[in-house]
């Protein structure tokens, strides 16, 4: 309950709508509590979050929204900005953007439901239209990108040709990079007062967190050393091994050799396609640290319309 009195306080705070009568020929969109825990790279609870969400799927085309497509950072261009860090021997830090959606303005007439256990007795048919993008909207994550990127832009940074999540600002001699994944920020600069300064400037237009070096980011945990960056997916990989129940199985050294061959093995007894699929996608994830497993993987990978036991075995 309190986790769900402090995301109604940050709408409060932040205008995100305003309570208005029921519309007559204007469907209004369900909400709904979705919770869930922060952990860190341990795997440690350091929170108890509470959102509250938007049913958008039931949102119309043309009536509820128009454009919803927004960049979002590829794992390849984090591996690059790692490396170019390293290369050129400056530190990177991370910050994020706390309910970052809520900062975005939306140009459509939506309406959208009182949350469930929050009624008011006052108004008892009125509803709630959003000045602001809620979590769940169809187009709340363009309105966040579009926000964030013009206020970059702004403060006189330009922005990425191939990609439009990285920003770049140059003063005499240094150079400041910032890299967006939704509201995940990292940040380094070839002089560290460039780094301050973006942090006191984003601390300026939202409420962040603390700036910190960067540790732990879509699952890869990053060590900064003198010596070099070195990354690894710890957690993810005995994550990965609790969901498929394979935390006491017998491990190997190396992958499957280059000259194993995969057929259909049509006479073999076929298993649950979905789980394999998963296990497929989560161990292509699994290559940003560990390229080694690639080449095992994606010839697993090509049996994922029809997978035997055969296959499943060596994907163990």
């Amino acid at each position: 309950m309190i986790a769900m009195q402090k995301e109604l306080n940050q709408f409060e705070k932040s205008e995100v709508w305003e309570l208005v009568p029921r519309p007559q020929n204007q469907s209004v969109i369900g909400t709904r509590w979705v919770f869930r825990n922060k952990m860190d790279e341990n795997g440690i609870i350091i929170r108890n979050k509470a959102r509250l969400v938007a049913q958008g799927f039931n949102q119309e085309e043309g009536i509820d929204y128009e454009e919803t497509f927004a960049p979002v950072a590829r794992l390849e261009a984090i591996r690059m900005l790692l490396a170019f860090a390293c290369f050129k021997d400056f530190v990177l830090y991370q910050m994020d953007v706390k309910s970052a959606f809520l900062n975005g303005f939306i140009n459509e007439e939506v309406y959208v439901e009182k949350p469930p256990s929050f009624q008011s007795f006052n108004f008892p048919n009125h509803v709630f239209k959003p000045k602001k993008a809620l979590y769940g909207l169809k187009q709340a994550l363009r309105a966040w990108y579009e926000r964030l990127s013009k206020f970059l832009l702004k403060k006189g940074f330009k922005m990425g040709k191939i990609d439009t999540t990285l920003f770049i600002k140059t003063k005499e001699n240094d150079m400041l990079l910032v890299q967006i994944y939704v509201d995940d920020i990292i940040f380094g600069a070839t002089n560290v007062s460039l780094c301050e300064e973006f942090s006191k400037c984003m601390h300026s237009e939202f409420e962040m967190s603390m700036m910190r070096e960067l540790n732990f980011f879509l699952g890869l945990q990053i060590k900064q050393l003198k010596e070099g960056t070195f990354i690894n997916q710890a957690k993810y990989i005995r994550d990965l091994l609790k969901r498929f129940n394979m935390e006491e199985t017998k491990t190997m050294k190396t992958p499957m050799s280059s000259s194993i061959k995969l057929d259909n093995d049509e006479k073999c007894k076929s298993v649950n396609s979905t789980m394999y699929r998963g296990m497929i996608g989560s161990l292509l994830y699994l290559t940003a640290s560990r390229p080694d497993i690639m080449y095992s993987v994606c010839l697993c990978a090509r049996f994922q319309s029809c997978p035997k036991e055969s296959h499943l075995s060596v994907v163990k």
